[in-house]
């Protein structure tokens, strides 16, 4: 067993420096190995999936993908980094593909995901935070611990989680296509984000004439209703950004309202409690 050298993968070379491997790159069936199942990737796109295969059947598959034993099932190896390559070696016709094994635990092995697709930018913005989400609720990451692993500010990973905050009929059109993520973070905080969404999908609009759309509704919006005062804007987007989560914060001219969290599943049902009962 030896220490992996850098230069595997772009981005993983922090991550793998310290990570026990077998001694040299060995040849795996491609019926062996089995998708990671971390992969924060969803969708492949097809033309350049398509290139690579043209590539591989050139040359060969010229960097090994990184797989571990599979926890599940002892015949089979999961992949950890390489997926795209292993997806393309089966549609070249190869029956075997260059691999380095290494011993990571589930953890290692979500971080080894999200690192390679965020630093080689494979993931659309949605895949993105699902992967943050992920590392934060089944791994017992905060946002300061994500922001610091990422080696992104903390604010682009707290912007970031807010677009898991849209109705699930909004993630639902980004994962079909009908949308793009694009236009999904022209919705986040937005109450009438479904509607919105259908009407970009109706009139087949850009993410930039969306935007247009959005301004005039806000626009149409603030005419039609009280001034939100900015301190209460301020304190709203304060602890938005503090706890992850839409807040709308109601006053009335007697200093009398209420406070409203958004959460869409029990997860964020049950961290609004735990905050609560944190301050007291």
């Amino acid at each position: 067993m030896n220490k992996i050298k850098k230069g595997l993968g772009r981005g993983l070379s922090s991550l793998i420096g310290e990570t026990k491997v077998e001694n040299k790159t060995n040849n795996l069936s491609l019926a062996e190995i089995v998708p990671n199942k971390y992969q924060p990737r969803k969708n492949f796109d097809e033309e350049n999936l398509n290139d690579l295969v043209n590539s591989i059947k050139e040359r060969g598959v010229i960097q090994p993908i990184i797989v571990r034993k599979s926890n599940t099932n002892n015949s089979k190896y999961e992949i950890i980094a390489g997926e795209r390559r292993w997806l393309a070696a089966q549609k070249a016709g190869l029956h075997d593909i260059p691999v380095v094994v290494t011993d990571a635990d589930d953890l290692k092995s979500l971080e080894f995901a999200i690192v390679e697709n965020v630093q080689r930018h494979d993931l659309n913005p949605l895949e993105e935070a699902q992967g943050y989400k992920r590392l934060i609720d089944e791994f017992a990451y905060d946002q300061d611990k994500v922001s610091k692993f990422i080696g992104k500010s903390r604010s682009y990973i707290s912007n970031s989680l807010r677009l898991l905050n849209l109705p699930k009929e909004v993630l639902d059109f980004v994962e079909q296509k009908k949308i793009t993520a694009g236009h999904a973070k022209i919705l986040v905080g937005l109450d009438n984000a479904i509607f919105l969404a259908n009407k970009f999908i109706e009139k087949k609009l850009s993410v930039r004439q969306a935007e247009n759309l959005v301004k005039i509704f806000r626009k149409t919006k603030r005419n039609t209703s009280s001034k939100v005062d900015s301190n209460i804007r301020d304190l709203e987007n304060s602890i938005s950004e503090k706890i992850g989560l839409s807040v709308s914060i109601k006053n009335n001219k007697n200093n009398k309202g209420t406070i409203s969290f958004y959460y869409k599943e029990l997860d964020q049902l049950n961290k609004i409690i735990d905050i609560i009962k944190s301050g007291y």
